[in-house]
Parts: structure tokens; C-alpha cells; sequence
């Protein structure tokens, strides 16, 4: 992996984190409500994490969110979910989303590798908050 790969997975979680902060540092009832949400929405219940953070991943492909497919597919590999099962669900969001999801499956892809590349893990839960 390269140095500009390494950053671009780093710089996509610092941000992500300190913009977190940011946000949820300003005292608005609202947006911490709806990040509590969001973190209480990926906890364990009748559907696993993993099987919640597949879903985000076909949600945010077919609403062509490129930050938020990056994060879901950082969240998937801490879920234990293998190349095989990433392919498969971007195959499902293929077919929900149709061919405009292309672009961002190859972003999609770009990304998994540059995770898989050299085991870096992105931490993306600060402080356990999901919020995208």
C-alpha cells in the first residue's frame, strides 16, 4: 500500500472523528439525539452488528455516499466480514441502486483494498459513537 493509500484511509478518520467532536461538542439537543439514535440503531438486537452494518453498506451505496460507504466498509471488517460477503452485498446494492452505483463501487473497492492492504483498520468509533 502505498503512503498517499495509508493517508487517505487516516485522513478520512481524523476528520471524521474531529468533526465528531465538533458537532457533538456544540450544545444542540437535536443532533445529539440523532447520533444516540444512530449508535443505539447498530447495537445487537434481533439483527447482529454485522448484519446491521451490511445493510448501512447497501443503503449508502444505493444513496451514493461515498464517506458513508468508506465508514460501513471500515465497520464491516471490524464485524468480521470477509471479502466474499463484501462482494456479495455490493452485488445486492448493484442491483437495488442499478448501474449509477458503479462509480462508487469502485471507490468501494479502492477503499476495501486500501483497509486490506496492510491490516490497517480504521478506527472509526470514537468513544463507541456510530454516527456517521
Amino acid at each position: 500500500m502505498s503512503s498517499s493509500e495509508k493517508d487517505r484511509v487516516a485522513e478520512f478518520t481524523e476528520f471524521r472523528q474531529r468533526m465528531n467532536e465538533r458537532i457533538l461538542g456544540h450544545d444542540n439537543q437535536v443532533v445529539r439525539r440523532f447520533f444516540a439514535l444512530d449508535t443505539q440503531t447498530y447495537k445487537d438486537g434481533a439483527l447482529d452488528l454485522k448484519t446491521k452494518e451490511l445493510l448501512g453498506l447497501v443503503a449508502s451505496m444505493v444513496l451514493r455516499c461515498d464517506d458513508c460507504i468508506s465508514y460501513h466498509i471500515a465497520q464491516c471488517k471490524e464485524a468480521g466480514v470477509n471479502r466474499d460477503e463484501m462482494f456479495e452485498t455490493f452485488s445486492v446494492a448493484l442491483v437495488v441502486g442499478g448501474s449509477i452505483v458503479i462509480p462508487h463501487l469502485r471507490r468501494a473497492v479502492d477503499f476495501l483494498d486500501q483497509l486490506e492492504g496492510e491490516g490497517i483498520h480504521a478506527q472509526t468509533k470514537p468513544d463507541h459513537q456510530h454516527s456517521l
